[in-house]
């Protein structure tokens, strides 16, 4: 699949004088980014607005487009839900229609992670290659039963996609400005807080020389007006880097603190030269139409961020 954007072969997209025009998975270019839009298959997904090379494609996933139901459905209680979650109770069967669906609209096999709340990082490039996904197992990686246990992943790969699931935590996608790699983090305030961004960013530097340059997406999280914590939680960034002061207010009424996760994610990839960020613009708790959301509703699905490299 060429990697030009759609009506220019040129390379660069209409409105976009720079050449790095959002792309979905697909390949397909966005003349108005950052919003939500449809893959040719019709699954709606947000497109990043971000300063990705033009071999870079990403997208989030949104709580409609499946067939899940109940509390996995949509917001209107509608049996539509597209929950990638296989650990979070829903229907096994719902779950894997749900999966095979996104799969088809990124038509790249899709490398899952077993995802604890750490820093480890997949090198998927170091893994065995692997045959078409077996729709009869577990939804594992790409044809196995058995995801790595990792919280990121890497790769230089055009035949994968890199995939992280979210309700709450903050899915952060990476590219190296000259488009030789991709990379994914999931970020929790843990895993955050221990560092899974710089480890990420690291795993990629190692693979790429000392002078390699990344750009990175926010995705949907839990917004700064939402996340309530205790103090244990601010210590544990304070405690690193006193900066991080800044993204936490105190509330009076509660005695507790409202995190910024966003900010204190940019202060993360600053700490590694990473300044050209994008997303963090979104509220999973407050936007029920688009989102699950663990905080809002206790039970509920898990969306996905993406990023794949262009052949």
């Amino acid at each position: 699949m060429s990697g030009d954007p759609v009506g220019d072969p040129g390379g660069k997209a209409s409105g976009d004088p720079s050449g790095t025009a959002a792309r979905d998975p697909g390949g397909n270019a966005v003349g108005d980014p950052g919003g939500v839009r449809r893959a040719p298959t019709g699954l709606p997904w947000i497109v990043p607005d971000w300063r990705a090379p033009a071999r870079v494609a990403a997208c989030a996933t949104l709580r409609a487009g499946g067939v899940s139901a109940g509390v996995f459905g949509t917001e209107d209680g509608a049996s539509a839900g597209l929950n990638l979650g296989d650990h979070v109770g829903d229907d096994p069967d719902a779950v894997r229609i749900n999966r095979a669906r996104l799969e088809a609209a990124v038509a790249r096999p899709i490398r899952w992670l077993r995802q604890v709340h750490g820093i480890a990082v997949h090198d998927a490039d170091a893994a065995p290659a692997r045959g078409p996904r077996d729709m009869a197992g577990t939804d594992g990686t790409d044809g196995t039963d058995d995801p790595p246990t990792a919280d990121a992943a890497i790769t230089g790969r055009t035949d994968l996609v890199l995939a992280v699931m979210t309700a709450d935590c903050l899915p952060i996608l990476f590219a190296d400005t000259r488009g030789r790699m991709v990379g994914v983090a999931h970020a929790g305030w843990r895993g955050l807080a221990g560092g899974v961004a710089e480890a990420t960013v690291d795993a990629m530097r190692a693979r790429l020389g000392d002078d390699a340059r990344f750009v990175a997406w926010l995705g949907p999280a839990i917004g700064p007006a939402a996340f309530e914590v205790g103090a244990e939680v601010r210590e544990a960034f304070c405690d690193r880097d006193a900066h991080a002061a800044l993204a936490f207010v105190a509330d009076v009424h509660t005695g507790k603190w409202r995190a910024d996760l966003y900010r204190l994610a940019r202060q993360r990839l600053a700490s590694r030269g990473i300044v050209e960020v994008g997303g963090g613009d979104r509220c999973t708790v407050s936007e029920p139409r688009y989102f699950y959301s663990h905080r809002r509703d206790r039970r509920s699905g898990r969306m996905a961020s993406l990023v794949r490299l262009l052949g």
